[in-house]
């Protein structure tokens, strides 16, 4: 009977502690901490300095971890030691939706920042390049399709594929599949690229299995995961002219200078195609909101207030100059409005 006294004894003790580490915690976490999407990272570090300028709030702590990581991240729990927003380069799935749930967060707010166009881009050292989503699919596919049949990809130059394009091996720096433009990329180019292929739907008669091949991408060398780090795939294109990197539009305009993106389906990347929806490979971006945090972690509500205010994501706003492409305006007051309010968002 003692020892069970004992035992129980310890327990309460180890219960109690963990209360107080946790109240600690908790007293301790005074300023934001967001998690995500490299390509939103940016924008969302920019916002976090303008609002840490005015004094009143720390300014939040920013990590770049991939839109499917930071996610995992947001919806692993409510309190201090999990994340308060999640950067994110796509919409949030129905899986993390009931991940979230699954872990109590129960509510959140989604505001949808601008638009982003998804680059093609290599050095301005090499010559300009015009693609589509077939060429890049025939260049980047597992198996493509030969005779009838679907084989192992056996095209290792770019001119294999067609004479016009550079002789030049392929490869392509990427994210990673815990990234949100990778998820983009597979949907706008690897899928809608391969659906273009009558060849394709006729080696794999199949819907799912058809899916699944066209967005199987090849492991041989032609596509490099270079990680979350998209500042990387930059410095790596200057280092190799022959290369192509995918990433967010924000990165191609801060280094206009040194880099060019290939043109889709005839169509060049802008803010302005973007925007009028000519370009094929643009996405929205978005941020979301833990609700249960607003009013428990300092700074929250006010913090919406200087990501949705015009002066950041306005026409002439400091996040258009990071490369940013804005909604309209009506639509930025409406979701301002949602923001700001802490709406939750009904999936």
């Amino acid at each position: 009977m003692t020892t069970r006294t004992h035992v129980f004894t310890a327990a309460a003790l180890a219960l109690a502690l963990s209360g107080a580490a946790g109240a600690a915690q908790a007293q301790s976490r005074d300023q934001i901490r967001a998690v995500g999407s490299s390509t939103v990272f940016p924008f969302t570090t920019a916002v976090a300095e303008a609002f840490g300028k005015t004094g009143k709030f720390k300014t939040p702590v920013v990590e770049s971890t991939g839109t499917g990581g930071g996610l995992k991240l947001f919806c692993a729990g409510v309190g201090p030691a999990h994340p308060d927003i999640a950067n994110a380069s796509r919409r949030i799935k129905k899986s993390e939706i009931d991940q979230c749930a699954a872990n109590g967060v129960t509510t959140m707010t989604e505001l949808k920042i601008g638009y982003d166009g998804i680059a093609l881009a290599s050095s301005k050292k090499a010559p300009p390049v015009a693609l589509s989503t077939v060429l890049l699919w025939k260049a980047l596919a597992k198996e493509v399709p030969v005779n009838g049949a679907l084989v192992a990809n056996p095209y290792k130059l770019w001119s294999d594929i067609d004479p016009s394009l550079p002789k030049a091996a392929i490869e392509v720096l990427g994210p990673p599949p815990t990234s949100g433009t990778r998820d983009t990329f597979n949907e706008l180019v690897m899928l809608e690229g391969c659906r273009k292929l009558a060849e394709v739907a006729a080696a794999v008669p199949d819907d799912k299995a058809r899916e699944r091949a066209c967005m199987t991408i090849r492991e041989d060398g032609g596509y490099v995961e270079a990680g979350e780090n998209d500042n990387l795939i930059v410095q790596k294109l200057g280092a190799n002219p022959n290369a192509f990197g995918v990433f967010g539009y924000s990165y191609l305009d801060q280094n206009h200078d040194t880099l060019q993106a290939a043109t889709m389906d005839g169509v060049a990347l802008t803010a302005e195609t973007v925007a009028a929806g000519r370009y094929e490979l643009s996405r929205p971006l978005y941020i979301y909101v833990k609700n249960a945090h607003a009013g428990v972690i300092p700074g929250i509500r006010e913090f919406i207030g200087e990501y949705t205010s015009e002066r950041a994501l306005g026409d002439d706003g400091y996040l258009v100059d990071k490369g940013l492409i804005p909604e309209p305006k009506a639509l930025r007051e409406a979701a301002r409005v949602l923001a700001v309010n802490l709406t939750p968002l009904q999936f």
